[in-house]
């Protein structure tokens, strides 16, 4: 039989993984090319030889996704699979409608076909949209568990935006790691915080070996996922964040939605500052669509280094960029924290936006005023810090998960935003997570020790 010819549709991460665990030794397909979208400058590479296989000798090529009927009518292709998230089911299906339209089959690949089986507890934190707060949420989730004296690891959703064949596993446990594998600023958003808890995190592009390498030094795994994707390892308990400023997008993304119909747990971040309507909203689609669900709702404080250094300042608030592109969020802590300590004034940075930031504005008209501190390679990061530094101003607010004032220089006074999970009332994270251990029967180094003894 003739090989279907697959087309892949990604953004360096999800596609990569679907390629690995579904088609690298199948023969009964031949992967022509990804395509790549919503991460800059990651088209014109190639998947490597090294990780693509031996049925792919020559490596496999990345186009942008704008040339997919192009590369249909080329390459002849029977199949275009959908490989990567935060879109909105709309786009999704004009994606699928494109690809109809030249011929060629349009697949989603499912969970049973793209988790991967752990030797050890796997919990899981996704979301339905980027910007929802997991990453405080994993941080929380990983220290409850070391309190319970586990072995925790954190495995990181892939951003393998550099030299593919040097990120295949990524170990990291102190900062320095940072440095050793050259991550972009949103790489080091996600894992300078477990760093500095104390966490190993582990990441990559071929998570079947990142699972065998990471379960020997764990107890319990957390998957620390990305945008809205789904877990790439089997989760033995998923929990999944809704956030009440974007009300419905739980059930309006792909593959957000996925993760709010599959989750054991529920957590409405950010009530302190939704308003009722929105969350009512929220809370009837859990009640209608996943009954099920064990409902946390949590805060999300937000914590200045020196509040008063805010008030009736002239501020510009530099966001988290993912949460303001992909994400679609107009504002972020920055933002909110400029609006509570009684800033004179926000600035609006697009007007004064530089090379790729201004190309970051181009491509998301929708962002507020505030900016986006994209950061996946040299050039952004350096377009970021002349932006800033154009702008007159009194006060940068950096609400960024990493310091931006480590990475570029900032000629202006700054204050750091920061935030945290608070949840309110019962259920809480620990509550769930302790029936979780008794659950699986986890004991901690000492407890195990204790066993032994006793034998």
């Amino acid at each position: 039989m003739r090989k279907k010819r697959v087309l892949i549709l990604g953004a360096a991460g999800r596609d990569f993984h679907n390629f690995n665990v579904v088609f690298r030794d199948n023969p009964a397909y031949e992967v022509v090319a990804f395509t790549a979208t919503q991460i800059p400058n990651i088209e014109g590479r190639k998947y490597p030889r090294a990780l693509a296989g031996k049925l792919y000798p020559k490596g496999i090529p990345i186009y942008p996704e704008e040339q997919l009927e192009e590369l249909i009518d080329r390459y002849h292709i029977d199949e275009v699979i959908f490989s990567y998230s935060d879109v909105s089911h709309e786009t999704v299906m004009h994606l699928a409608a494109r690809a109809i339209s030249r011929g060629a089959s349009f697949r989603l690949l499912g969970a049973r076909a793209t988790m991967l089986k752990s030797e050890k507890p796997v919990v899981s934190v996704c979301a339905v949209r980027t910007g929802c707060g997991k990453s405080a949420t994993s941080r929380k989730v990983c220290r409850i568990l070391r309190e319970e004296g586990l072995n925790v690891v954190a495995v990181r959703h892939p951003m393998p935006y550099g030299d593919l064949t040097k990120q295949v596993i990524q170990r990291f446990e102190t900062l320095d790691d940072l440095k050793k594998y050259k991550c972009t600023i949103e790489e080091m958003e996600e894992y300078e915080p477990h760093l500095n808890n104390g966490v190993v995190v582990y990441a990559g592009i071929d998570y079947e070996r990142i699972l065998r390498q990471a379960q020997q030094e764990a107890d319990v795994l957390v998957w620390d996922g990305g945008n809205n994707d789904m877990p790439f390892f089997v989760p033995d308990l998923e929990i999944v964040l809704v956030d009440p400023h974007r009300p419905g997008h739980e059930r309006a993304y792909f593959p957000g939605e996925v993760n709010f119909l599959r989750a054991d747990v529920i957590l409405i971040n950010k009530v302190d500052s939704a308003n009722r309507d929105d969350l009512d909203v929220v809370r009837r689609h859990i009640h209608q669509f996943n009954p099920r669900a064990t409902v946390i709702e949590a805060a999300m404080p937000i914590l200045p280094e020196d509040g008063e250094m805010i008030r009736g300042k002239r501020v510009i608030a530099v966001e988290d960029g993912p949460t303001l592109t992909h994400g679609e969020m107009r504002y972020g802590a920055a933002y909110l924290a400029a609006l509570r300590y009684g800033a004179r004034e926000i600035i609006d940075p697009r007007p004064f936006a530089v090379g790729e930031i201004a190309r970051a504005y181009a491509a998301y008209p929708h962002t507020g005023p505030v900016l986006p501190a994209m950061g996946y390679g040299g050039k952004q990061i350096k377009d970021l810090e002349r932006t800033i530094n154009r702008i007159d101003c009194d006060l940068v607010l950096i609400g960024t998960p990493v310091d931006l004032r480590r990475i570029i220089k900032i000629k202006h006074a700054t204050c750091r935003i920061q935030y945290e999970l608070q949840e309110i009332g019962q259920p809480d994270l620990s509550a769930v997570l302790r029936a979780f251990i008794a659950e699986k029967k986890l004991h901690s180094a000492e407890k195990r020790r204790r066993r032994l003894r006793a034998m």
